[in-house]
């Protein structure tokens, strides 16, 4: 049960995604959610890619990715998404980079990556897309950064990090790129009220989120907590309508969105984390 600052949230639940899938790429693009490729219910990367209209409420297909894929990344350039990145169905890294042209409903081709990864961490400044870390064939944390150039379709290196990463957060402020990968443990009284992993995180108002993962039980959590940090305590929050884990999750405005993942099995839920109207 939600208890305090947990009463200024609320869920939306949204139309069930056509395809099951897990280890979706997700991106949020001129008022339309685009759910690209994933694991569906055979274990095996998809093409899929399908769209929601978030005014009316509705699914579209779209047109297939040309390389089936799971757990790449993805960003948005004006009027294309380029992709990035992941793992193809013999689950080796890929190194393939295409772009959805949203006006056009294709995709095209782009130059690959210098290296085969997944678990590419990517930010988008000044048209420029970093493309930082990931895992290797080798399956060794890679610390590379390489920026891809649209107007000459190339990829450059650059100084590579002082720590090897995969599956990083990052994101921009100002002229910096921040990677957040490492922990430090905090003391007792700051740690999360339920242990859990593969769980969903962001941040709403003055709240880090965590949503639902896997506890001690076999089956997922459906909890969820918030770190204020006014307080500088957890607190509950309203509980997932889906208990889930492994879900793809997008920060959008005031919206913080599970995507997918697994409950019984790969999932077709979409479901959003909100602050309440004038909070």
């Amino acid at each position: 049960m939600a208890t305090g600052g947990g009463r200024a949230f609320a869920w939306q639940v949204f139309p069930p995604m056509p395809t099951c899938r897990v280890y979706g790429t997700v991106a949020y693009q001129d008022g339309h959610l685009l759910v690209l490729g994933g694991c569906g219910r055979a274990g095996l990367p998809l093409d899929t890619a399908e769209t929601l209209d978030m005014a009316s409420h509705t699914w579209l297909a779209l047109a297939p990715l040309p390389t089936a894929r799971a757990g790449a990344a993805a960003v948005v350039l004006g009027k294309q998404v380029l992709v990035v990145g992941g793992v193809d169905e013999g689950q080796s890294p890929v190194a393939a980079v295409e772009a959805f042209l949203a006006d056009e409903g294709r995709w095209e081709r782009r130059a690959t990556l210098p290296q085969a990864a997944m678990g590419v961490a990517t930010v988008e400044r000044d048209g420029m897309v970093y493309a930082l870390g990931g895992m290797g064939p080798d399956t060794t944390p890679q610390a590379q950064v390489r920026v891809y150039e649209p107007r000459r379709d190339c990829w450059l290196s650059l100084p590579s990090m002082p720590t090897p990463c995969y599956g990083a957060s990052t994101f921009l402020n100002g002229n910096k790129i921040y990677v957040l990968g490492s922990w430090t443990k905090l003391p007792r009284s700051l740690r999360m009220r339920d242990k859990r992993a593969d769980f969903v995180v962001g941040s709403l108002g003055d709240h880090i989120v965590a949503i639902g993962g896997l506890g001690n039980q076999p089956c997922p959590l459906g909890s969820v907590e918030g770190f204020s940090l006014a307080r500088r305590r957890w607190e509950a929050l309203p509980a997932m309508p889906t208990a889930r884990c492994s879900c793809s999750s997008l920060q959008a405005g005031p919206r913080l969105f599970a995507i997918g993942g697994v409950a019984q099995g790969p999932s077709q839920a979409v479901e959003a984390l909100c602050l309440r109207d004038g909070v």
